[in-house]
């Protein structure tokens, strides 16, 4: 299967490197065709141009940052969409998704699959418990699966709290 992917992160010093390499190694354990994109701090390297796009099956975006996805669309190209941590330590299913996507030919309208990180487990906390705790705080709708932490434990609340 020829694939082509374009791994990305906020620094772009080591990660991005880190998960093209885990993406290349596993290519080639695999079987698989792919050439790498890496966009950083220093710019893109190994830029992939229309034609190498074109002639893939499937693409990988492996990024914690914006990536356009327009060339591949264009291209008709089906694209699987992930993080870099999972570029890193979970290439094997991005593969696996990549083939299920593509399934070594081109498909019609570009698909895409976006992988999770591990799912929380379910809290055995009771709807009374939590009605409490959001009333003592004020936080009605925090939600276990918040991105960026607890509100109530940032600098900013803990000032207010603490000046109040």
């Amino acid at each position: 299967m020829k694939l082509v992917a374009v791994t990305s992160c906020p620094t772009g010093i080591a990660h991005s490197q880190m998960a093209a390499e885990s993406l290349e190694q596993t290519a080639d354990r695999l079987g698989h065709e792919i050439q790498v994109e890496i966009q950083g701090a220093m710019g893109a390297e190994n830029e992939l141009d229309k034609a190498t796009i074109a002639d893939a099956d499937a693409a990988i975006i492996a990024a914690d940052t914006a990536v356009s996805r327009d060339r591949f669309e264009a291209a008709a190209v089906p694209v699987v969409k992930a993080t870099v941590k999972a570029a890193i330590n979970d290439t094997e299913s991005l593969f696996e998704r990549a083939e299920e996507t593509g399934g070594g030919a081109k498909a019609s309208d570009t698909a895409e699959t976006e992988t999770t990180e591990t799912e929380p487990a379910e809290s055995s906390v009771d709807e009374n418990d939590e009605a409490d705790a959001s009333a003592q705080t004020g936080y009605d709708d925090l939600s276990p699966d918040q991105i960026g932490g607890d509100p109530r434990k940032g600098l900013f609340a803990r000032m207010k709290r603490r000046f109040s």
